[in-house]
């Protein structure tokens, strides 16, 4: 793997899409530690300090790599895009033009990342005024009696939030920079650096507590899933594909036999991130009522990561958007027709609709497998907790963390494995 490291760095063309990827990797962390205007960085120090619980804002908190809670220019990071990105892809179903547009092409989805773009910005400016007006009442760090706003003036809480959204806008061209310069899928890998950046940090603090036995364990733990995750994400099940041969003018085509891959895991990590979004919901709106009120407490004492009910209820909901997603993702009458019309056939079902049926029989049952090692992975962390004896904020990665941190550390290895093979070089998974 070294070596294949060193031919990566050798190769001219690979090396620049290596240095231009970090170099952008580099200014987006950048980016995360510039205070946006009218911020008093050293209350938001000193409020971080004190933070001990976890906050109903961590979600997007991990997706900006801590910028958040900074109120950084980045402070929303890539969560308004991803959450753009998912919407459109779910609006499919509900608007037939935006199907007709994912069918048309590259010219389709050209004009869907144009729509994705503009949501992107709208989200943006929803996310940001709802975070300024968190931080200017309060209600950002509930153990911090500091305020962390310098100017409370209505002319800087319209440029606070011109600002945020400018650093949304930035994020997302920096990412698509990466996607056609660099080296993987450019939103993804700016996630990952988000992530990454804040797991050493948060193992130290573990560590300083004197739990440095809960570090080994959490990092063994890391290792084990790691490992697992990468097994099922490579997994595949194959169904066989016959084409006939067929005779155009003087020459013959079909005749071969190929094969569709279905992952496991077809949905990635997009069931725990609706889950995880969503009821994150009922304690961000008990957040602005009457603290003393029934539903309230009621709330706050059941949406907690140390609650049955809540890790229930995180459970049902990351397998019913698993085969939600699924569905929406893969459609096997698509698939069959576009098999009949070019002369393909799975060996022992006719083309057309029996071929639709039986696609759709095995793709519930791994969807099943899927599932359920989506809800072990999410609710490891949480479960991790107890034993370790430590709290929610203390856990330094989730059920989504370890999705993402493997799925797109995997998928980047691939690529450049895949461009070393064009110049005739060993890959990294030889």
């Amino acid at each position: 793997m070294l070596s294949a490291f060193a031919q990566a760095f050798r190769t001219p063309d690979l090396r620049r899409k290596l240095l231009f990827t970090l170099f952008i990797m580099a200014v987006y962390r950048l980016g995360s530690y510039i205070p946006t205007p009218g911020v008093d960085s050293q209350a938001i120090q000193t409020c971080l300090s004190q933070e001990s619980e976890a906050s109903l804002l961590d979600l997007v908190n991990l997706f900006s790599g801590g910028a958040l809670l900074q109120l950084s220019i980045f402070a929303l990071g890539i969560m308004p895009y991803i959450t753009a990105s998912i919407i459109i892809q779910l609006l499919r179903v509900v608007i037939p033009r935006f199907e007709d547009l994912h069918q048309e092409g590259q010219t389709g989805q050209a004009k869907l990342t144009q729509y994705t773009r503009y949501l992107t910005i709208f989200l943006g400016v929803l996310q940001s005024t709802t975070t300024i007006s968190l931080a200017r009442s309060g209600q950002m760090f509930s153990t911090c009696s500091e305020s962390v706003i310098a100017d409370d003036s209505v002319w800087m809480f319209l440029v606070m939030i011109i600002v945020m959204m400018a650093g949304t806008g930035v994020i997302m061209w920096l990412g698509e920079l990466v996607t056609e310069r660099g080296i993987g899928n450019g939103m993804s890998l700016l996630i990952f650096t988000s992530i990454a950046a804040r797991m050493p940090s948060q193992l130290l603090s573990v560590g300083r507590a004197g739990k440095w036995g809960s570090v080994v364990a959490i990092l063994l733990m890391l290792l084990a899933v790691a490992l697992a995750v990468v097994f099922v994400e490579q997994a595949q099940r194959r169904i066989p594909v016959q084409y006939a041969k067929r005779m155009i003018g003087r020459r013959q085509y079909g005749g071969t036999t190929t094969y569709i891959p279905l992952k496991i895991n077809m949905s990635g990590v997009i069931p725990v991130i609706f889950a995880t979004s969503i009821l994150a919901l009922p304690p961000m709106i008990a957040q602005f009522g009457d603290q003393t009120a029934p539903w309230v407490q009621w709330i706050s004492a059941h949406f907690t990561q140390n609650s049955w009910f809540y890790l229930t209820l995180y459970a049902l909901m990351t397998l019913g958007f698993a085969f939600f997603y699924t569905a929406i993702t893969f459609n096997p009458d698509e698939i069959a027709d576009n098999m009949k019309r070019y002369g393909g056939f799975i060996p022992g079902y006719r083309a057309g609709r029996p071929t639709a049926e039986y696609l759709r029989y095995v793709i519930n049952r791994i969807t099943s497998a899927g599932a359920l090692y989506l809800v072990v992975i999410a609710l490891l962390p949480s479960l991790l907790i107890i034993p370790l004896n430590l709290t929610s904020a203390q856990m330094p990665f989730g059920g989504t963390t370890l999705l993402i941190i493997v799925g797109v550390g995997l998928q980047t290895v691939k690529e450049i494995n895949t461009q070393l093979q064009q110049h005739h070089y060993e890959g990294f998974l030889a």
